[in-house]
């Protein structure tokens, strides 16, 4: 898709202004050797993400540019208070923060001036416009997996099959009630794809959908939590009970595409490919800058680095996709889920607010439906 450059600049010419005057930026035309130049001249950068390859992403960068980067695991949650507190402090450590819970920073830290969001402008025509605003750095699918030891391919077509006596009791995933990426999944496949949710059912039970539900996701949802599915606190757990390669109970399973490295140590994870209406869904990583940072042209340095192949590659051998099209996932990436990309449901942004407001309700219902 491609992003007009007169707006992209526009665009870093108005990114540069919300950082004040602390420092001095590198040109507001784009360029990449000004940019390092200006950013060998700051602070040295923290840069906080919930994945430990962060650690070994920041090594990357410090090495390449000769910059000190320091990268810190922490979990979407602690990133927040860090930040929020930080901001409110007037004491910024901070520099970068790569965060998972979309809704949670748009609301919490975006919208009251925390952090800011910056598109590097000549990779702007890569990156679809959907994860611009604000900038999305990584997708990380949740896919529809079963045993290849069990079956030798996925025994589930459509996703409405998961809600039949067949599936009671062996659907793995975790537990939406302590894990608010999954209620913001059913709250963007109600806003955005709720007719193939609909249109789902019909090809698998020939007939239309009669609810009283608010949606067709909601029907669903309340179906599957009656099933009696095994709810996990882990993504691991229920990787374990779909595809350890002990397993004797036929399970399928909603889990990370990054848990499919274990097969290499004997899981046998497959993907379901060609599910209807998706084979698996994907929570995004947004890239922020802290307001307050004293080092902005190395942290924008940063975001650059992560938007490229080079950058993200030690999470790309997990699976997670880059929102610039033209990085491709590495060949030995376990899952093969480059190869389905367009059968996973994408993260629309515009609608996060509906996504944080609505997770209790998703919850409520879940809760109310779920047979222990």
């Amino acid at each position: 898709m491609n992003f007009p450059m007169k707006k992209s600049l526009l665009a870093l010419t108005v990114s540069l202004t919300t950082f004040g005057t602390a420092s001095t930026f590198a040109a507001d035309t784009f360029d990449l050797q000004a940019l390092i130049a200006a950013a060998k001249q700051e602070a040295p950068l923290t840069v906080y993400d919930s994945t430990g390859k962060i650690v070994k992403q920041a090594k990357s960068f410090s090495k390449k540019y000769g910059i000190q980067a320091t990268g810190i695991k922490a979990k979407a949650s602690q990133i927040l208070e860090i930040v929020s507190r930080e901001a409110k402090a007037g004491n910024v450590k901070a520099d970068v923060a790569i965060l998972a819970d979309a809704p949670a920073g748009m609301e919490q830290l975006l919208s009251k001036g925390y952090v800011t969001s910056w598109v590097p402008s000549d990779l702007a025509e890569h990156i679809p416009a959907t994860y611009q605003k604000p900038l999305t750095v990584v997708l990380a699918p949740n896919i529809w997996a079963y045993n290849t030891g069990l079956y030798d391919s996925c025994p589930i077509t459509n996703i409405w099959q998961l809600t039949l006596p067949k599936w009671q009791g062996k659907v793995a995933m975790q537990d939406p009630l302590g894990k608010p990426s999954y209620t913001d999944w059913f709250n963007q496949l109600a806003t955005h794809h709720d007719k193939a949710m609909a249109d789902a059912y019909q090809a698998e039970f020939g007939k239309p959908l009669k609810t009283n539900e608010s949606s067709a996701t909601a029907a669903f949802v309340k179906a599957l939590a009656e099933n009696h599915p095994l709810v996990t606190s882990s993504d691991t757990e229920a990787a374990n009970a779909v595809g350890a390669p002990d397993v004797k109970d036929s399970f399928v399973g909603m889990v990370s595409a990054a848990k499919f490295r274990n097969n290499k140590n004997g899981m046998k994870l497959g993907l379901c490919a060609d599910m209807v209406p998706f084979s698996g869904w994907s929570y995004p990583g947004l890239g922020f800058i802290t307001t307050g940072t004293k080092s902005p042209n190395a942290a924008k340095l940063f975001i650059h680095y992560m938007m490229t192949a080079e950058g993200i590659a030690p999470q790309g051998v997990d699976g997670k996709m880059s929102t610039n099209q033209t990085v491709k996932l590495p060949a030995n990436e376990p899952s093969g889920i480059d190869k389905v990309r367009d059968q996973i449901m994408g993260y629309d942004a515009s609608t996060a607010k509906s996504d944080w407001e609505s997770r209790q309700d998703w919850q409520d219902l879940w809760s109310l439906s779920f047979k222990n």
